[in-house]
């Protein structure tokens, strides 16, 4: 949990705080492998964009809105309603008191953790009498012998808590353990002190349905499209529209995009202005306007079939405020893509529910861009020893595993909301699409299929220097009836491994 000195710093300072697949034919009929394996603003910038959005309040409940839900069966599990007010230190306590009692409650349903108790009545217990508490991580650290401790708090109070080290060399559960998660402890009681016996997280249930859909339809996950960028695929991307009209590919390859109905688009659609040091300078922006940049994903997305529906939601390069949850794209700049009638727009993160029948439940889908993944790629010791970025799908069970989207007060930029976390996940998804990373990426987890989104841009200087290594142009599509996935290699071979800003 952040400190009270790191919170007023900040608001002092006006800143929110931060915090396997099978081998497949490309498009072209080679082969490919698939594994399963900054912005800097100022204030003034900001806070423009904050009072420049609209609520999306009168979107959602117009007619027109719902009649286009209902069109493509999409149903939204829970809504992000902005509150626009000035934040004051008792949000952010309030904040992370709702996020507590919601991890609580998931918590004490829990077997591992039999006679739960609150940290201020430990001292009430004897010492070596076995003890379950449900805790937040206020900190950790490593003792002269290797082993890990904790300093955890509930509302009543904190104690320490002993781990074992590890004996092999590979990161441990302890090890992994981030700041601010809340978990569950059983263990031994001592002076002051929880030796510890097992740590237990909210988790996905393993009960958990894998649900398939009655008939045969797709969907694809569109990855970070940054239209407008000077490196854009333009050509893997023509190539793509043309196979999702079924003008190009395979009989096979033809038969999917005719059967595809829905499509998710996870954020980053344009390259946006101002989003890195030295973008205007290395010209990766080829339009320096924001509307046209939009305009220009509009006149894209108008040539895809109106029988597939586009959910979209924004990321870190588009248009509003970075700070999680962020609404929908409604402003002025973006009116163009408001106006195609098989685009419907989400916040990020969204939770919906779609393909639903009179049969079928449908399935829940968590989608979010990703603004905390690299974090966790760099900051959880397993992650990081398996690949870091490269192994997005471990950062992707992680989240899950923590039934939060930014357990840790500094992985992201959020908004501390006095009155829910809507980083929690408290619906249980079928499927978690994300993007950010840029890597093509597809598992699954306990029945949850989890698939990051590849990227249609060019990789760039600023990648290089971040440590990206995007895979490009690569689309999955996932068979709703068999819950198998594809993914279709749209990128030219020129393209592959080469900086193309040089």
């Amino acid at each position: 949990m952040p400190t009270e000195k790191e919170i007023i710093e900040a608001l002092e300072k006006g800143i929110l705080l931060s915090p396997k697949v099978e081998e497949v034919k490309t498009i072209s009929g080679e082969k490919i492998e698939a594994k399963g394996g900054s912005r800097e603003n100022s204030k003034e910038n900001n806070e423009t964009k904050v009072n420049s959005r609209k609520t999306t309040n009168e979107n959602i409940e117009g007619s027109k809105e719902e009649s286009r839900y209902k069109k493509y069966n999409i149903e939204f599990l829970k809504r992000y309603e902005d509150i626009f007010k000035k934040r004051s230190y008792h949000d952010f306590f309030t904040h992370f008191l709702i996020r507590y009692k919601n991890i609580e409650n998931l918590l004490k349903t829990r077997t591992e953790l039999k006679s739960l108790t609150s940290i201020s009545r430990l001292q009430n217990r004897s010492e070596k009498e076995n003890v379950s508490i449900i805790a937040m991580v206020k900190d950790k650290f490593e003792t002269k012998k290797g082993n890990i401790r904790l300093i955890v708090e509930d509302p009543t109070g904190e104690i320490s808590v002993l781990l074992k080290k590890n004996e092999n060399g590979k990161a441990t559960t302890a090890e992994d353990i981030s700041l601010d998660e809340i978990i569950g402890i059983n263990g031994t009681l001592g002076n002051n002190i929880i030796f510890s016996n097992k740590i237990v997280h909210p988790d996905i249930p393993l009960t958990h349905e894998l649900k398939k859909h009655p008939d045969e339809i797709y969907a694809a996950v569109l990855g970070d499209m940054h239209f407008g960028s000077s490196v854009f695929l333009q050509e893997e991307f023509d190539k793509l529209i043309s196979w999702l009209k079924g003008d190009v590919g395979s009989d096979e390859q033809k038969a999917i995009a005719k059967k595809i109905k829905y499509i998710f688009m996870i954020g980053d659609l344009i390259e946006g202005l101002g989003i890195y040091p030295g973008q205007e300078e290395h010209m990766d922006s080829k339009f320096h306007d924001i509307k046209v940049q939009y305009d220009l994903v509009a006149e894209m997305l108008k040539k895809i079939p109106d029988d597939k529906v586009i959910i979209m939601c924004p990321g870190n390069h588009d248009y509003g405020r970075l700070a999680e949850p962020q609404l929908p794209l409604t402003s002025d700049y973006s009116s163009s893509i408001d106006k195609i009638k098989n685009v419907i727009q989400v916040s990020n993160p969204a939770f919906i529910n779609f393909a639903k029948t009179e049969d079928f439940p449908g399935f829940n889908l968590l989608m979010y861009h990703g603004g905390s993944l690299i974090y966790y790629c760099e900051n959880v010791p397993s992650i990081r020893q398996a690949g870091g970025q490269k192994a997005v799908n471990l950062t992707m069970k992680y989240l899950l595993q923590r039934r939060h989207l930014a357990p840790t007060h500094k992985s992201n930029l959020y908004i501390p909301d006095p009155e829910k976390d809507f980083l929690f996940i408290d619906t249980i998804p079928d499927f978690f699409v994300t993007g950010h990373i840029h890597r093509a990426n597809i598992d699954s987890y306990r029945n949850v299929t989890m698939v990051s989104g590849s990227c249609w841009t060019g990789k760039t200087e600023n990648m290089e220097k971040r440590g990206l290594e995007p895979q490009m142009a690569k689309l999955p599509v996932i068979n709703l009836r068999t819950r198998e996935i594809k993914l279709i290699n749209f990128l030219k071979k020129e393209h592959e491994g080469v900086i193309m800003g040089r």
